[in-house]
């Protein structure tokens, strides 16, 4: 029995990894009830988490953490990602399979923004709740992580059922959070604030090097950077290109490719986002361009 599951998952692509994320963060018991559920369904599985500090309700980090990350695991692994706020609402609980072969089992809300770009969607289920729910938890209605998504995602990464089980099969369509797409508009290059590095206050845009190459900069070279929030211009000032923070004066700024090779912006031993009090998500925008 156990040969012939093994055989099953290896055939459907499925690796026995589960990857938690979610907005619960980690007071409570709700991380463990999920990852309890996911153990139930088989003790073989192994059980990693990408984070559960997204802030409450921030279905944009959720999606930008989920590009942050995926493409680093090997195919098959399956994500679960609870950031959820219309939670037991007629959203639609789905699993994509991405291009590269990894399922993400969340809430279609915008979660997959970015994923659904990046990587491209193979697939895309839309969890039958009948198959795949925790038993007897159909009077729980607010605990969608535990009673459907962790369930769902485990069952699917052990192999008790294959993709096609999940559910129905859908249009390769998503939920979509309106951005700025990194482009190239004459001289200027545009963007979203992506994210924030968090632990430092760093501002991490979503231009990657390729287009900012485009520019012709080099380490020392001075750039323009305008921050936006909406329409309201929350920054403007010139900073010089650097490799690394220590390129400039201790709380200095300056701008430089981040560890995922997108343009950033930084203070030397500083916070810039506190500083200039610039935030993340997609009403932030920024527009560069070299001096």
């Amino acid at each position: 029995m156990v040969f012939a599951i093994l055989l099953f998952c290896f055939a459907n692509g499925q690796n026995k990894i589960v990857v938690f994320q979610s907005d619960f963060g980690l007071k409570d018991g709700a991380v463990s009830a999920m990852k309890g559920v996911a153990m139930g369904v088989s003790t073989d599985l192994k059980l990693f988490d990408l984070t559960h500090d997204i802030p409450a309700y921030n279905i944009w980090e959720a999606a930008y953490r989920l590009e942050q990350t995926v493409p680093y695991w090997p195919a098959g692994t399956v994500f679960v990602s609870v950031v959820d706020p219309g939670v037991g609402t007629t959203r639609k609980s789905v699993v994509l399979k991405t291009k590269t072969g990894q399922f993400i089992v969340t809430p279609d809300n915008g979660t997959l923004t970015l994923i659904a770009a990046s990587l491209g969607i193979d697939e895309i289920r839309q969890i039958d709740e009948v198959l795949n729910r925790r038993k007897n938890s159909q009077n729980s209605y607010t605990f969608h992580g535990r009673d459907v998504y962790a369930y769902t995602a485990a069952r699917l990464a052990a192999g008790v059922i294959s993709y096609e089980q999940v559910g129905m099969l859908l249009p390769n369509e998503v939920v979509k959070i309106p951005f700025q797409p990194a482009l190239k508009e004459g001289n200027i290059l545009k963007g979203t604030i992506a994210i924030l590095d968090v632990e430092y206050g760093n501002v991490w845009t979503n231009i990657g090097a390729d287009l900012f190459n485009g520019l012709g900069m080099k380490f020392g070279d001075i750039l323009h950077v305008d921050i936006f929030h909406n329409q309201d211009k929350i920054y403007s000032g010139d900073m010089p290109y650097g490799q690394t923070f220590g390129a400039v004066d201790k709380g200095k700024a300056l701008s430089y490719l981040n560890s995922l090779l997108q343009l950033s912006f930084a203070l030397n031993q500083g916070d810039f986002a506190k500083t200039y009090s610039v935030a993340s998500g997609s009403e932030w925008r920024v527009e560069v361009w070299k001096k």
